[in-house]
Formats: C-alpha cells, structure tokens, sequence
C-alpha cells in the first residue's frame, strides 16, 4: 500500500511535538493513506547544520520522505516574513542540491503564532495526562482560545499549567520539569480541530490542503 512519509526539520529540539499536529492534519485529508513521520534530529551530528538551507539539504537527505514540513517560530515577526525566509532557504538548499542533480521534496511551512506551545493550550484533559495526573481535581484555566496567538509568552504559560496539573509539592514539584511534558502533551491529544480557529493554523492546514499527493 502507498504511504506518505514526511519529515519535520525544526528550530529546536522541543518542536519535534509539532509531529502530532501534522500527522492528525495528514490524517483529515488522506484518511485512508499511512503515516509515517519522522524528527530530523540534526543537532547531535558531529557537524550540525548552521543555517536554514543547510538543514533542509542534511535533512531531506538523512531522512528521505515525501513531505518536508520546515518549521519557524514566528515570534515577534509577521507570519509572512516567516515564510519568506523558508522559500528563501528551500531556494538555497536547491541551489546545492542541483549541483549533485537531486531535488527536494514538496514542503510546507509551519509557522506557529509566537510558538508551538500556543497551540497545545487549549486541551485540559490532555495537560492532565501529559502529567501523569489524569484524574486530578485542581482546576485549571485556559486561556480563550482566540487569544492564544497574542499571548505574550505561551511557553511560559504552558509550563505553569503543567505545574499546576501535576499537583506536585515541595522537592518534587522544585524537580518536575515541564519541558519533558510538551512532547507527551501533543501525543494525548486526539482532536486539533480547535486550533482551526486560528489563523496559523488556517494557513498550515490550506498549505497541505493545496498538495495533490494522490
């Protein structure tokens, strides 16, 4: 059977959890087609890559696929901008790739509104079990969901709702780290369809709608 594979190049290491998000979107416009997703985790090689273009040659390469998603943080500029710098960079990674007469695959670009965390603040249930505390009591308070894409700081914000669920006091809450339960947060969540709300998401998701893999 055919299958689509893809392949996330991001910022960093925590942005791997952006895998769940595109494969639940993969997944509501090819349903009957299998998944395979893959992190391109190029920092731990003996010479990482030191910009954009150079991380969609190494990357596209060690992990060959069909897709390339290619991640930017907007922070504090505009979504445009963001990809602006990607096609940019796709366009130098091609540059080098023609000279061995090889191209690259289709990409997308993912460009969450300021980071990813801003899209993992929407699901409570899912928070409980990122912490390992399913079935806790202490309320928790999320933000509206069409305020997520101003917060200021949603990694902040984030980190203390995992706090807060994991109900931890004392020397284990002064050990808990939430940084370990960003990637586990995305795998307990189902259902994305929130996030269509907002607008980088729209943008992701009309991207992907726009490729004809079949």
């Amino acid at each position: 059977m055919k299958r689509l594979r893809f392949t996330l190049i991001t910022d960093g290491s925590s942005d791997k959890a952006l895998i769940p998000i595109i494969h639940w979107l993969l997944s509501q416009h090819y349903p009957n087609l299998p998944l395979d997703g893959e992190w391109a985790d190029l920092a731990r090689l003996p010479t990482p890559p030191q910009n954009l273009a150079q991380k969609i040659v190494i990357g596209s390469y060690l992990y060959p696929c069909d897709l390339l998603f290619i991640h930017r943080d907007a922070e504090r500029k505009q979504h445009d901008v963001r990809v602006a710098e990607i096609r940019q960079a796709v366009d130098g990674a091609q540059e080098i790739l023609d000279e061995k007469q090889l191209s690259l695959p289709r990409h997308v670009c993912v460009i969450p509104v300021h980071m990813l965390e801003a899209w993992l603040l929407f699901d409570i249930n899912g928070i409980r079990q990122a912490v390992a505390n399913p079935n806790g009591k202490i309320p928790i308070q999320l933000p509206p969901l069409n305020r997520l894409e101003s917060l200021p700081d949603p990694k902040s914000t984030l980190y203390e709702l995992l706090r807060t669920a994991s109900e931890l006091h004392g020397r284990k809450l002064k050990k808990f780290r939430p940084q370990t339960s960003v990637h586990r947060l995305a795998e307990c969540i189902d259902d994305f369809s929130p996030l269509r709300k907002l607008p980088a998401f729209q943008s992701l998701e009309k991207e992907i709608h726009g490729i004809d893999y079949l």
